[in-house]
């Protein structure tokens, strides 16, 4: 990964997702919807489910919203109030945000930023349609947010991270925009052994949220030095079989699994 340069890699994570948007296919968790093996590519609904999202979740979203993307639930750990302000990084088709929308009520307010034009099309679309009027939706890339100093209490994000080549200005950046006591409530990819050079430099794989993976000990480092405090990174038991469906018989599951990450701008 690092012989790819940073705008590279940017352009590859926002050509997939672009695509996914445009031809409104569901995808296996975060791998592209060609990685999904053949023949019996499960529903969004299913792969929700698999990943953490009850049936509650999903039973008043807008139409179209899940895409199937993503590794984990974030609202499972996030405990999110009403009134709170919250930031939901790589929004995608918006399917966290109205979910955190719904939790923090006409009080609260919820800003989902993505840098693929496409997704936020979608997401704006789909907020329109339902009515949901506080939630709205940011261009920009997440190692430079589009919000201002110290005005977020929850920052949200699934699967996103580890797309980035910046991982370190991105949760820099989350520590400029949280209110103080504010907090992170992340699910991610994290590597748990180095991976093989071909991997890392496997642009199919790193788009699709492995091969740019950080292992636990660098996450809590780039945490640590962004200013949090009260870290916890927390593998998701049963998370390798999710990996394992992305990209059949790649093993990547024996480099990564899916994580909590959570921590506290004190």
């Amino acid at each position: 990964m690092q012989s790819m340069k940073d705008d590279e890699i940017r352009q590859a994570v926002r050509k997939n997702y672009g695509e996914i948007a445009k031809s409104g296919a569901e995808s296996c968790g975060c791998s592209p919807p060609a990685c999904c093996g053949d023949g019996n590519k499960p529903s969004a609904e299913d792969i929700s489910a698999r990943i953490g999202y009850t049936t509650e979740d999903l039973a008043d979203l807008p139409e179209g919203a899940n895409m199937g993307l993503g590794c984990g639930n974030p609202h499972a750990i996030a405990s999110l109030q009403g009134g709170e302000i919250v930031l939901d990084l790589g929004s995608g088709g918006g399917i966290d945000c109205f979910l955190a929308a719904k939790a923090v009520g006409r009080e609260g307010r919820v800003i989902g930023v993505d840098m693929t034009p496409e997704m936020l099309s979608k997401s704006r679309e789909y907020a329109e349609k339902a009515r949901i009027s506080n939630v709205e939706f940011r261009l920009g890339e997440i190692e430079h947010i589009p919000a201002a100093d110290s005005s977020i209490d929850v920052i949200m994000s699934n699967c996103v991270i580890n797309l980035s080549p910046k991982k370190s200005s991105v949760f820099k950046e989350a520590f400029r925009v949280l209110k103080e006591g504010g907090r992170l409530a992340i699910t991610d990819v994290v590597a748990t052994a180095p991976m093989p050079d071909d991997v890392k430099e496997n642009v199919e794989l790193l788009a699709g949220c492995v091969a740019g993976a950080a292992q636990i000990d660098e996450l809590k480092v780039m945490l640590e030095e962004a200013g949090f405090t009260n870290i916890r990174i927390q593998p998701i038991a049963g998370s390798k079989e999710v990996i394992r469906g992305w990209f059949p018989e790649s093993k990547i599951e024996d480099f990564v699994v899916s994580a909590t990450i959570e921590a506290v701008k004190a």
